[in-house]
């Protein structure tokens, strides 16, 4: 009978377990067709500012083109971090945390040693698994609850501005880049300096336009836009892989729920009819002994 009694425990904190993770499916599922729309709407639009962008950066032949495209000796690295807030979406945190870490080691070593590299965490689950490596030079969790292009502008602004004051050399995004809802991939994308877009041969684009006004002035004027765009269009792109990573995960872990049910039932029935089979053997070897 204990082990009766243990086993429709199981039965019963695995259902409940099972109508958590159910619940955080079908949430997951409404949030992610929301995000899906909005990046759907976002990336032609990002794309096609990086591509007038592309377009004057091939069209300026001032040799004092803007600050924003100087190569420079890299000394100083900021890296854009953007994780969750929430764990239970699979690998969805750790991958970023293992690219970020992958990064520094391969291509930033020097810099980590000499303290020059920070990082921008947008996400708890970043900042708590890497602030023990890097120092945070700023840190945003509201931002994934409620994306907001002004407080995402703030942050684009600041790490243009430390460019510009020679503050910093490179920054990078490592992000999860949404595919579909099964599929997110781990991306790395230099945000600074601004590169000139490349056709599939290898060579630069020719872009040889007439700009009114100047292509000096829609730089100075599109510039800080774009970047603001760009870095918004990578959280949208990551809000919506959590929000699929999350389903996905979520939808594995009932099914595994349900084969875990189905494996105790089957045990308790099997342990219940030896119980009854047990019981009958004694009545009956009893009724024997007394008529004895």
């Amino acid at each position: 009978m204990g082990n009766l009694k243990e086993i429709r425990t199981r039965i019963t904190s695995i259902e409940s377990t099972q109508k958590i993770t159910s619940s955080m499916k079908l949430v997951s599922a409404a949030k992610l067709r929301r995000a899906q729309t909005a990046i759907q709407h976002l990336r032609p639009y990002s794309q096609k500012l990086n591509e007038i962008l592309n377009n004057l950066s091939g069209s300026n032949t001032n040799p004092d083109k803007p600050t924003l495209f100087e190569v420079r000796e890299v000394e100083k690295v900021i890296i854009v971090v953007i994780t969750s807030n929430k764990g239970l979406c699979g690998a969805f945190n750790s991958n970023i945390v293992k690219t970020v870490k992958h990064l520094v080691e391969d291509k930033y070593a020097e810099q980590h040693k000499a303290g020059n590299v920070q990082l921008v965490c947008i996400g708890k689950k970043g900042k708590d698994q890497l602030s023990n490596l890097f120092p945070i030079m700023l840190y945003n969790e509201k931002l994934l609850d409620n994306p907001d292009f002004t407080e995402i502008s703030a942050i684009a602004d600041e790490i243009v501005q430390k460019f510009f004051n020679h503050e910093v050399d490179k920054v990078e995004v490592v992000y999860n880049q949404f595919v579909n809802a099964a599929t997110q991939r781990v991306t790395v994308e230099e945000y600074l300096p601004v590169t000139s877009v490349e056709s599939e041969e290898g060579k630069k684009v020719n872009s040889d336009y007439i700009f009114e006004p100047s292509a000096d002035e829609l730089m100075i004027e599109l510039i800080p836009k774009i970047l603001r765009t760009q870095l918004y269009k990578t959280l949208s792109d990551s809000i919506a892989s959590e929000h699929g990573a999350r389903m996905t995960s979520m939808t594995k872990a009932t099914d595994n729920a349900n084969e875990i049910l189905r494996e105790l039932r089957l045990k308790y029935n099997n342990a219940r009819q030896s119980s009854i089979t047990n019981e009958l053997i004694e009545i009956v070897s009893g009724a024997d002994a007394l008529n004895g």
